[in-house]
Protein backbone atom coordinates (compact mmCIF):
# COMPACT_ATOMS: atom_id res chain seq x y z
CA UNK A 1 0.00 0.00 0.00
CA UNK A 2 1.75 3.08 -1.04
CA UNK A 3 1.92 6.32 0.99
CA UNK A 4 -0.85 8.21 -0.62
CA UNK A 5 -3.29 5.46 0.05
CA UNK A 6 -2.27 5.64 3.68
CA UNK A 7 -3.02 9.45 3.81
CA UNK A 8 -6.71 8.87 1.98
CA UNK A 9 -7.10 6.08 4.70
CA UNK A 10 -6.41 7.46 7.96
CA UNK A 11 -7.86 11.10 6.77
CA UNK A 12 -11.44 9.22 6.29
CA UNK A 13 -11.52 7.13 9.10
CA UNK A 14 -9.72 9.74 11.60
CA UNK A 15 -11.78 12.60 10.83
CA UNK A 16 -14.81 11.45 12.14
CA UNK A 17 -12.92 11.19 15.93
CA UNK A 18 -11.78 14.70 15.92
CA UNK A 19 -14.66 16.21 18.08
CA UNK A 20 -14.30 18.69 21.04
CA UNK A 21 -13.99 18.18 24.35
CA UNK A 22 -17.28 16.36 25.68
CA UNK A 23 -19.21 16.59 29.37
CA UNK A 24 -21.03 13.76 30.45
CA UNK A 25 -24.51 14.09 31.45
CA UNK A 26 -26.48 11.37 33.43
CA UNK A 27 -29.86 10.35 33.40
CA UNK A 28 -30.81 11.84 36.66
CA UNK A 29 -29.97 15.33 35.11
CA UNK A 30 -33.12 14.89 32.76
CA UNK A 31 -35.29 14.14 35.75
CA UNK A 32 -36.44 17.71 36.23
CA UNK A 33 -36.23 21.06 35.18
CA UNK A 34 -34.25 21.89 38.09
CA UNK A 35 -31.69 19.45 37.47
CA UNK A 36 -31.21 20.31 33.78
CA UNK A 37 -30.09 24.22 35.12
CA UNK A 38 -27.74 22.86 37.70
CA UNK A 39 -26.49 20.65 34.64
CA UNK A 40 -26.82 23.58 32.31
CA UNK A 41 -24.72 25.38 35.05
CA UNK A 42 -22.26 22.82 35.66
CA UNK A 43 -21.86 22.52 31.59
CA UNK A 44 -20.88 26.18 31.25
CA UNK A 45 -18.69 26.38 34.48
CA UNK A 46 -16.44 23.04 32.85
CA UNK A 47 -15.97 24.69 29.47
CA UNK A 48 -15.77 28.84 31.27
CA UNK A 49 -18.63 29.96 29.14
CA UNK A 50 -20.22 33.42 30.61
CA UNK A 51 -23.85 34.17 29.52
CA UNK A 52 -25.86 37.34 31.16
CA UNK A 53 -29.09 36.36 32.48
CA UNK A 54 -31.14 37.64 29.48
CA UNK A 55 -29.19 35.50 27.23
CA UNK A 56 -28.91 32.86 29.70
CA UNK A 57 -32.49 31.42 29.45
CA UNK A 58 -32.45 31.88 25.84
CA UNK A 59 -29.69 29.61 25.89
CA UNK A 60 -30.96 27.23 28.49
CA UNK A 61 -33.76 26.45 26.06
CA UNK A 62 -31.02 26.07 23.21
CA UNK A 63 -28.91 23.72 25.50
CA UNK A 64 -32.29 21.39 26.84
CA UNK A 65 -33.23 20.99 22.57
CA UNK A 66 -29.68 19.68 22.10
CA UNK A 67 -29.68 17.51 24.93
CA UNK A 68 -32.77 15.73 24.24
CA UNK A 69 -31.58 15.11 20.92
CA UNK A 70 -28.16 13.91 22.12
CA UNK A 71 -30.57 11.27 24.77
CA UNK A 72 -32.40 10.28 21.91
CA UNK A 73 -30.35 9.33 19.79
CA UNK A 74 -27.85 7.69 22.78
CA UNK A 75 -30.75 5.07 22.64
CA UNK A 76 -30.54 3.93 19.46
CA UNK A 77 -28.44 1.37 17.98
CA UNK A 78 -25.99 3.31 16.84
CA UNK A 79 -22.26 2.20 16.39
CA UNK A 80 -21.20 5.57 18.49
CA UNK A 81 -22.52 8.20 21.47
CA UNK A 82 -22.78 11.40 21.32
CA UNK A 83 -21.86 13.46 24.19
CA UNK A 84 -22.50 17.42 25.57
CA UNK A 85 -19.38 19.28 23.83
CA UNK A 86 -18.42 23.37 24.36
CA UNK A 87 -21.30 23.56 21.19
CA UNK A 88 -23.81 22.34 23.39
CA UNK A 89 -25.99 25.91 23.75
CA UNK A 90 -25.91 27.09 20.07
CA UNK A 91 -28.31 26.29 17.91
CA UNK A 92 -27.28 24.39 14.42
CA UNK A 93 -27.74 27.66 12.28
CA UNK A 94 -25.11 29.78 14.74
CA UNK A 95 -22.86 26.78 14.87
CA UNK A 96 -22.58 26.56 11.35
CA UNK A 97 -22.34 30.55 10.56
CA UNK A 98 -19.39 30.25 12.92
CA UNK A 99 -17.71 27.27 12.18
CA UNK A 100 -18.43 25.52 8.89
CA UNK A 101 -15.78 24.80 6.29
CA UNK A 102 -14.78 27.12 3.53
CA UNK A 103 -13.64 24.23 1.23
CA UNK A 104 -16.49 24.30 -0.79
CA UNK A 105 -16.20 28.37 -1.70
CA UNK A 106 -12.47 27.55 -2.18
CA UNK A 107 -12.80 25.20 -4.09
CA UNK A 108 -15.59 26.89 -6.68
CA UNK A 109 -13.19 29.78 -7.16
CA UNK A 110 -10.07 27.42 -7.70
CA UNK A 111 -11.66 24.81 -10.18
CA UNK A 112 -12.09 21.15 -10.11
CA UNK A 113 -10.25 18.70 -7.90
CA UNK A 114 -7.08 18.14 -9.43
CA UNK A 115 -5.41 14.92 -10.97
CA UNK A 116 -2.81 13.00 -8.52
CA UNK A 117 -0.39 10.01 -8.97
CA UNK A 118 -2.34 8.35 -6.02
CA UNK A 119 -3.22 4.45 -7.62
CA UNK A 120 -5.41 1.82 -5.96
CA UNK A 121 -3.05 -0.82 -5.19
CA UNK A 122 -4.23 -5.10 -4.37
CA UNK A 123 -7.46 -4.66 -1.98
CA UNK A 124 -8.99 -7.94 -2.13
CA UNK A 125 -7.40 -8.67 1.29
CA UNK A 126 -7.99 -5.30 2.82
CA UNK A 127 -10.76 -5.52 5.94
CA UNK A 128 -13.97 -3.98 5.66
CA UNK A 129 -12.85 -1.22 8.03
CA UNK A 130 -10.25 -0.42 10.37
CA UNK A 131 -10.61 1.83 13.42
CA UNK A 132 -7.76 3.50 13.55
CA UNK A 133 -7.73 4.85 17.38
CA UNK A 134 -7.45 1.44 18.52
CA UNK A 135 -4.61 0.80 16.79
CA UNK A 136 -3.09 4.02 18.52
CA UNK A 137 -2.22 5.63 15.07
CA UNK A 138 -5.38 9.42 15.96
CA UNK A 139 -3.95 12.15 18.17
CA UNK A 140 -6.00 14.09 20.92
CA UNK A 141 -9.18 16.11 20.05
CA UNK A 142 -7.69 19.99 18.51
CA UNK A 143 -9.75 22.43 17.85
CA UNK A 144 -9.88 24.51 14.76
CA UNK A 145 -11.30 27.60 16.81
CA UNK A 146 -13.18 30.22 14.27
CA UNK A 147 -10.50 30.11 11.60
CA UNK A 148 -11.37 28.14 8.47
CA UNK A 149 -7.85 25.69 8.57
CA UNK A 150 -10.02 22.77 8.52
CA UNK A 151 -7.51 22.04 4.97
CA UNK A 152 -4.72 21.66 7.07
CA UNK A 153 -6.41 19.85 10.38
CA UNK A 154 -7.58 17.21 7.46
CA UNK A 155 -3.60 16.93 6.14
CA UNK A 156 -2.20 16.86 9.68
CA UNK A 157 -4.07 14.08 11.13
CA UNK A 158 -3.88 12.04 7.59
CA UNK A 159 -0.51 12.58 7.85
CA UNK A 160 -0.05 11.79 11.70
CA UNK A 161 -1.52 8.66 11.33
CA UNK A 162 0.30 7.57 7.84
CA UNK A 163 4.17 9.08 10.52
CA UNK A 164 2.28 6.16 13.11
CA UNK A 165 1.83 3.61 10.47
CA UNK A 166 5.17 3.67 8.99
CA UNK A 167 7.66 4.70 12.03
CA UNK A 168 5.61 3.29 15.21
CA UNK A 169 5.55 6.80 16.54
CA UNK A 170 2.51 9.09 17.42
CA UNK A 171 3.36 12.20 17.11
CA UNK A 172 1.27 15.70 16.77
CA UNK A 173 2.07 17.84 13.99
CA UNK A 174 1.75 21.57 13.47
CA UNK A 175 -1.14 22.92 11.27
CA UNK A 176 0.09 26.44 12.50
CA UNK A 177 2.94 25.41 10.17
CA UNK A 178 0.11 25.57 7.37
CA UNK A 179 -1.64 28.18 8.01
CA UNK A 180 1.13 30.18 7.69
CA UNK A 181 3.69 28.64 5.66
CA UNK A 182 1.77 27.26 2.95
CA UNK A 183 1.17 30.30 -0.08
CA UNK A 184 -0.65 27.66 -2.22
CA UNK A 185 -3.24 28.50 -0.04
CA UNK A 186 -5.03 30.63 2.08
CA UNK A 187 -4.90 30.20 5.97
CA UNK A 188 -7.87 31.04 7.64
CA UNK A 189 -9.64 32.05 4.32
CA UNK A 190 -9.61 28.23 3.12
CA UNK A 191 -7.64 25.47 1.27
CA UNK A 192 -7.33 22.49 0.03
CA UNK A 193 -5.59 19.05 1.61
CA UNK A 194 -4.05 18.22 -2.09
CA UNK A 195 -1.91 21.46 -1.97
CA UNK A 196 -1.24 20.87 1.71
CA UNK A 197 0.41 17.59 0.85
CA UNK A 198 2.41 19.29 -2.07
CA UNK A 199 3.56 21.32 0.40
CA UNK A 200 5.03 18.91 2.81
CA UNK A 201 6.30 16.90 0.42
CA UNK A 202 8.16 19.98 -1.02
CA UNK A 203 8.97 20.86 3.01
CA UNK A 204 10.63 17.37 3.68
CA UNK A 205 7.73 17.13 6.30
CA UNK A 206 6.48 19.16 9.17
CA UNK A 207 7.63 20.32 12.33
CA UNK A 208 6.03 19.54 15.90
CA UNK A 209 2.70 21.05 16.74
CA UNK A 210 4.95 21.85 20.63
CA UNK A 211 7.08 23.94 18.40
CA UNK A 212 5.03 25.38 16.02
CA UNK A 213 1.56 25.80 18.24
CA UNK A 214 -1.99 26.35 16.77
CA UNK A 215 -3.15 30.21 17.42
CA UNK A 216 -6.63 29.63 15.30
CA UNK A 217 -5.14 32.83 13.12
CA UNK A 218 -2.86 33.63 10.26
CA UNK A 219 0.71 34.78 11.12
CA UNK A 220 3.83 35.25 9.17
CA UNK A 221 5.60 32.02 8.52
CA UNK A 222 8.50 31.77 11.32
CA UNK A 223 11.14 30.15 9.31
CA UNK A 224 12.83 29.91 12.84
CA UNK A 225 10.35 27.34 14.28
CA UNK A 226 10.16 25.27 11.11
CA UNK A 227 14.35 24.73 11.40
CA UNK A 228 14.42 23.36 15.02
CA UNK A 229 12.84 19.85 14.19
CA UNK A 230 10.50 18.11 11.78
CA UNK A 231 8.67 15.14 10.81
Amino acid sequence: MDMWKLILVVFSLALAYRLAESFEYHESDLASEESLWDLYERWRSHHTISRDMKEKQKRFNVFKENLKHIHSLNQMNKPYKLKLNKFADMTNYEFMSTRSSKISHYRMLHGPRRMTDFQHGEVDSLPRSIDWRKKGAVTGIKDQGKCGSCWAFSTVVAVEGVNKIKTGELVNLSEQELVDCDKENQGCNGGLMEQAFEFIKKSDGLTTEKIYPYEAKGESCDSSKITKESS
